[in-house]
């Protein structure tokens, strides 16, 4: 079954490859079943006809439109449940947003008892070595420090050296892999240390390839958002630690928080490389909604092109919910009158 499914791949690949750049409705076909395989949707959100679920998606959709590069956004409503996506289930870099399943993971740790908040680790700083000369770029240690204080800098400054000392900790990639699995997400995956990811960044544009490695989907990031939000997966006391870590991030002034009305206050946790930022956090509003949110941007221009539009993603969101919110209030008031 594997060798007929890699099959598939290799042969949706070769008619790509095949196609010419002006591709005619056969080239978009190829295409699709190219996104089919993969497991992915179409790389564009619908076209601005077509029919969406609310006011809100099509104005996140026509925000996210993708001539430029591809753009994920998934969000949920906290209050009411209310998911928004576009592009939400095809998979993006994660880049540093994939720390917050790596400071999850290892808060479970403590909550289980195989080390404490601090206890000591050294930063795992990277050595100078070639883009690809060895399958795990070359770490050494450095300083130690408490557990509690590598959460807060890998996650308010996103330090890469104490994230890799957590996650060496943990076991590495497949046990926060596990840790997600085992909370009922899928389309998520970690594969390298973030030493050996951002030695060998720009192997691929992540504006028009989906590479499925240390990728997530949106939906599956803000499933990840809600369930620790709600305190489905930690308990309270690491709930706390991380959500107050996220609370502080000193990182993404331009991106979620950037064109928030000061009444917000927004925990979140950014994610940069080649070609491609990200956000993903929870917005808490001034009349006590929560919005999990997380935001993809790929290509777009450079990271100021691509940052801005984050924060006006964010703030349509921001918006879009609230007038849902009070659209339902009034129906309800009024019986829909």
């Amino acid at each position: 079954m594997r060798t007929g499914f890699f099959s598939t791949i290799i042969a949706s690949f070769a008619m790509l490859i095949a196609a010419p750049a002006s591709a005619d409705s056969g080239g978009k076909a190829l295409e699709a079943n190219f996104d089919n395989v993969l497991g992915t949707e179409a790389r564009t959100p619908k076209s601005f006809d077509a029919v969406y679920d609310s006011a809100l998606e099509q104005r996140i959709a026509e925000l996210a439109e993708g001539s430029r590069g591809r753009i994920g956004v998934a969000a949920i409503d906290l209050s009411t449940g209310q998911y928004v996506g576009v592009l939400g289930d095809q998979r993006f870099p994660m880049a540093s947003t994939s720390k917050v399943a790596i400071a999850a993971t290892f808060l479970e740790g403590v909550e289980k008892g195989r080390w404490s908040l601090t206890s000591e680790f050294p930063l795992l700083l990277p050595r100078s070595s070639a883009p690809f000369s060895s399958k795990v770029a070359p770490v050494y240690e450095g300083q130690y420090m408490k557990a509690i204080d590598l959460i807060e800098i890998m996650i308010t400054r996103s330090s890469n050296p104490a994230t890799d000392a957590l996650l060496r900790v943990v076991g590495g990639p497949e046990k926060v892999n596990d840790w997600v699995r085992r909370q009922g997400i899928k389309n998520f995956s970690i594969d390298r240390d973030i030493a050996t990811l951002v030695r060998d960044d720009g192997e691929f544009n992540p504006a028009n390839h989906i590479d499925l490695r240390d990728s997530a989907t949106p939906k599956a990031m803000v499933t990840l958002l809600t369930g620790l939000y709600q305190g489905k997966y930690l308990s309270e006391d690491s709930r706390r630690v991380l959500l107050g870590a996220m609370s502080r991030t000193r990182t993404g002034k331009r991106r979620i928080p950037a064109l928030m009305p000061a009444s917000v206050k927004v925990s979140h946790k950014t994610g940069s490389l080649n070609n491609t930022s990200s956000d993903i956090g929870i917005i808490e509003t001034s009349d006590g909604r929560a919005i999990a949110v997380a935001i993809y941007v790929t290509g777009q221009g450079t990271r100021l092109d691509r940052e801005g539009k984050i924060a006006q993603i964010a703030r349509a969101l921001h918006d879009g919910y609230a007038a849902e919110n009070q659209r339902n209030w009034a129906s309800a008031k009024y019986g829909g009158r």
